[in-house]
Formats: C-alpha cells, structure tokens, sequence
C-alpha cells in the first residue's frame, strides 16, 4: 500500500518535478507555436526596458564650407516592468491512493508518479489553467492590451509607451456587389500601417498575421476578390472546402481563423473582428520569466514554469501539487497593431 511518506522521495523534489514538467509536451496553443515571443529569462521579478526615440530626418542641403548639422542624441528611458504570478495546484489526499499496490513491472513509486502527472497534465490537469492563462496574455500582448483573468488590465502598451491606439478598419465583407480590388487596396493600407508601426523591427523575412474572428474569416473566404484570386491555383480546392480555423495569404497578409475557448469569450478574438500584428519580427513581442519563489531558483534564470510537491507537515494526510509561472509578455511597439471589422 502507498503512503504518504512516498513524497518525500528525490523523485517528487521541486527541481525533479520542475525537470520532469519541462520535458512534458505543452498542449496545443496557436500563439506560442507561432514563435512571436522572443524569450528572456531574467534572474529578478521586474524586467528593465529601455525605450529609444530615434527618428530618421531628411537633411537640409546646404553651402560648401558651412557648418555641418549634427545628429542628435536620441533620448532614452529606463523603465521597469514587473512579471506576475500564475499558480494553481490540486491536493492529492491519503485516502486518494491507499488502495496503489505495485504489480507486474510497475512500482508503487511509478503508480503515484502517474497519478501527479494526471493531475498536472491530464485532460482537466492545472498546467492546462496554466497554459490557458498564458495563451490570454500572448493574445492580449498582439492586441496591445494584457487583460487578466478577471477583465482587470495588467498592461495596457499602448499607454505605457505613449502611442495611441489606431483606430478599426471597416472592411465592407457584406458587400454583395464590391468594388473590384477594393479588397486588397485595404490590405495594402494594412500592410502599410503595420509596416510603418514597428520603426523599422521588420527586416527581410518579416510578414503581417492577422487572427480572424469566425464571421470575419467566412465573409472574408467568400469574398469576390479572394476568390477571383484562388480561382486558377491548387489552393483553390482548399476554399471550396471547409477552411474553419485554417490559414491561408492574401494581398500581403497571413490570415488565420483563430480557434479560442469553445465559449467564444474567454480567449478568443470576437466574431466579427481581426486583429493585424508583425510575424517574424524578433523583438516586437518579448517574453520575460522571472525565477521561482523558492530558495532553489532565487537569482536563476526564470524558467517557463514550476512544478511542486507540498506534503501535509503537520497531519500527513494529504499533498498539494503546485505549478508556477512567473511570466511578462510585451509588446514593444504597440503602433505596429492593427485592428479590423466587418462594416462599411
């Protein structure tokens, strides 16, 4: 029969389980594989960013022999941005697993390793939670405004660096009879926005992804321009079938139907909007990981996530298994943001 004092085994110390979470798959999450986010681990809880107003001016022609103009310092600003905390955990209670007894090849030990995994990464596991949580603040940090799971803002970019945020794009999706090439002129507009936004962070390579809402993407599929587009390609065929949360490019953008939480509201992008940000562009979006709060990681490099076993010291009846994270995501030129709905 297993007991309690199983946990205290090496197996189920902080930095085993923190080893052990780390080489466990993450599970599916659009934003995070799309490698916007730049990693930073850092050895405190606030990151320090330094913001730079450089700007490129045309240079006044002048006489032979004049006095040169000189160039300008830029003028710089040492802020301070300070992580935040995820952490969840479920109790594991002795007469949970009084009844594990080792048989054929598996140990008792190997039985309750499988049950801690099943509460951390099972179908209703909290590294899931956790995961959740982390996919709102990527999509909060492309929209220019991180919001927690209460509504709360955490950090809002657009103020914090001093740039107003640009207004919608109407895109007339309804149209039954459009102005042919109406489409990708705004694209192009778009395209142009965004490019303009990011000060010079797009380089070679670089693109604009934009995430759909559901009625966004089916007005946009349907549209007489795209579809005049794919007419002649193989790629047509993928139109005449069901494109729900597929992918596809057009008049200079990756367009994406984004698949959020199946309530449609927790994390998702409403259904008549798209939301336009830089892909591929190293340093527009930043992601920071703090150390964890124990005295095994103080002054570490943070990592993406922390997993625990708390026992019950005064009882032994039961044991907390914990996940932290300790993450900030940034968007460093919230003037790249774009934003679009379906309207005249």
């Amino acid at each position: 029969m297993a007991t309690m004092d199983i946990f205290n085994q090496d197996a189920f110390s902080m930095v085993s389980m923190t080893q052990a979470i780390t080489r466990t798959p993450y599970q599916p999450r659009r934003l995070g594989a799309l490698g916007l986010f730049t990693p930073h681990p850092i050895t405190t809880t606030a990151a320090a960013i330094e913001e730079m107003n450089g700007t490129l001016k045309v240079i006044q022609t002048d006489q032979r022999g004049a006095p040169i103009q000189q160039r300008g310092a830029e003028k710089r600003n040492l802020r301070y941005f300070g992580t935040r905390r995820i952490a969840k955990g479920d109790t594991i209670r002795a007469e949970e697993i009084q009844g594990i007894r080792a048989f054929g090849s598996e140990t008792e030990l190997m039985q309750v390793q499988a049950e801690v995994a099943r509460r951390l990464d099972g179908p209703v596991g909290i590294r899931r939670d956790v995961e959740l949580t982390k996919e709102n603040m990527r999509l909060g940090a492309v929209q220019g405004i991180v919001l927690d799971a209460d509504g709360s803002v955490i950090y809002n970019w657009f103020t914090e660096w001093g740039v107003s945020q640009p207004a919608e794009v109407a895109f007339d999706l309804n149209n039954a009879s459009p102005t042919p090439g109406a489409l990708r002129k705004k694209c192009n507009d778009v395209v142009r926005k965004v490019t303009r936004g990011a000060k010079g962070m797009m380089v070679q390579g670089s693109g604009v992804h934009a995430l759909c809402g559901d009625d966004f993407w089916d007005a946009l599929i349907t549209h007489p321009d795209v579809e005049k587009t794919y007419l002649n390609w193989e790629a047509a065929a993928n139109l005449r079938e069901g494109t729900a949360w597929q992918a596809f490019n057009f008049g200079g953008i990756s367009w994406e139907n984004y698949r959020g939480t199946d309530d449609g509201t927790t994390v998702a992008v409403a259904t008549d909007k798209v939301k336009f940000f830089p892909d591929n562009a190293p340093g527009v979006f930043e992601e920071i990981n703090s150390p964890a709060e124990s005295f095994e990681y103080v002054n570490t490099p943070g990592m993406p996530e922390y997993s625990m076993i708390v026992p019950d010291q005064k009882r032994n009846m039961f044991v907390d298994v914990e996940v932290y994270s300790y993450p900030l995501f940034i968007c460093t030129t919230p003037g790249a943001l774009q934003r679009g709905k379906i309207g005249a």
